[in-house]
């Protein structure tokens, strides 16, 4: 096997556990980070990447796991968090060896950490890691799991946005307001599903030519403009970021025109302030790790034998959620993010202490 490096002392980020992991062989190179296991095993997903650099591919997964600790607590889940990169071109390195020996690197954590798909991995890649570990999520229906975790990020987006018009405009519902859906992929077509159903006039924007032909033939009543920047600046009443993070930052906060911001895309804030300037802006941003743990939901039943209804079930409590952390914004006088944040950290603290607790 490989080389395998871990250490126990990350620095001062917080992290309990960071993993490096080699295989030359095989061309595997890959980092698992583990940022907490107060709530339970830790569960992220892998990322599959060409990072520019190792200290790229670092910073990324430090990060990452972070968030999915925070998202995990938020969904009401018994994990903590973690995720895991592995740095290269999947269309150039990406083979049976590979994941398999990426597999073994898991399953040597002894259930610590559980994988998922993230981008560049798919529930295919999921099924070849599956047959070195058992600490896999996210896998195949013909192999027990829950398949495609778009389909309940998407409907968890969905309740979080309405918590939002809720909160906004009194009424938890999308009718007759104007929603602009930036990425079309596979949790953008069906969160548009979802806003065409309740009533909601949709205008999106999408890179990829194939997206924008599916929408026409599919949806011909929504509106496609040209690029996100014009989408942004456009008269929408949401605005709901759902392809790559950063989408908020010094150049679309200050011209955007929505109420509201609820969106899929992780790490949608490009640097910390951008919240401030949302709240200052009157504009409405619900966390996105809290209205986008859909999916993680979905690939976290399956640790129990996956059941869609009780899935599904817990993602609408998102609404719930995001309405809490909407109140306790208001009442405690700082952002929806910074509220959000104070409430993760709150049940990580007094349900991981009673980890201390022995029994015998």
């Amino acid at each position: 096997m490989g080389v395998f490096a871990t250490t126990d002392d990350p620095g001062s980020t917080g992290h309990e556990q960071v993993v490096f992991c080699q295989d030359k062989q095989s061309g595997l190179k890959a980092i698992i980070g583990i940022y907490s296991t107060a709530l339970g095993p830790a569960l992220g997903g892998t990322r599959f990447y060409p990072y520019a650099s190792e200290a790229d591919a670092l910073a990324d997964v430090l990060d990452l796991s972070r968030g999915m600790a925070y998202k995990n607590a938020l969904a009401n889940l018994d994990l903590g968090g973690g995720k895991a990169v592995i740095w290269g071109d999947p269309e150039q390195l990406k083979s049976e060896a590979l994941l398999r020996a990426y597999g073994r690197f898991v399953e040597s954590l002894n259930g610590r950490y559980y994988t998922a798909c993230d981008v560049g991995t798919y529930v295919a890649d999921m099924d070849v890691i599956a047959r070195e570990t058992r600490y896999v999520t996210g896998r195949s229906v013909e192999h027990g799991g829950a398949g495609d975790s778009s389909i309940l990020t998407a409907w968890g987006v969905y309740q979080g946005m309405r918590a939002a018009a809720e909160h906004v405009w009194g009424s938890p519902t999308l009718s007759g307001r104007r929603v602009g859906v930036a990425g079309l992929g596979k949790v953008g077509k069906y969160l548009t599903a979802h806003l065409l159903e309740d009533g909601a006039e949709v205008v999106a924007t999408d890179v990829n030519p194939r997206a924008q032909e599916w929408v026409r033939a599919t949806h011909p009543q929504v509106t496609l403009v040209d690029d996100t920047a014009a989408l942004v600046a456009s008269d929408i009443d949401v605005y709901a970021p759902c392809a790559l993070g950063g989408a908020l930052n010094d150049d679309t906060v200050p011209v955007l025109r929505a109420k509201v911001v609820t969106g899929a895309a992780n790490n949608q804030l490009a640097h910390a302030g951008i919240e401030k300037v949302l709240a200052d802006r009157g504009i409405l941003y619900t966390p996105d790790y809290v209205v986008n743990a859909g999916g993680v939901i979905q690939v976290a039943d399956e640790i129990e034998g996956f059941n869609f209804d009780r899935a599904k079930l817990r993602a609408t409590r998102i609404f719930d959620t995001t309405r809490e952390i909407l109140r306790l914004a208001d009442d405690e006088g700082v952002p929806p993010a910074v509220a959000a944040d104070r409430l993760a950290e709150r049940r990580m603290a007094e349900v991981g202490r009673l980890r201390a607790i022995h029994l015998r």
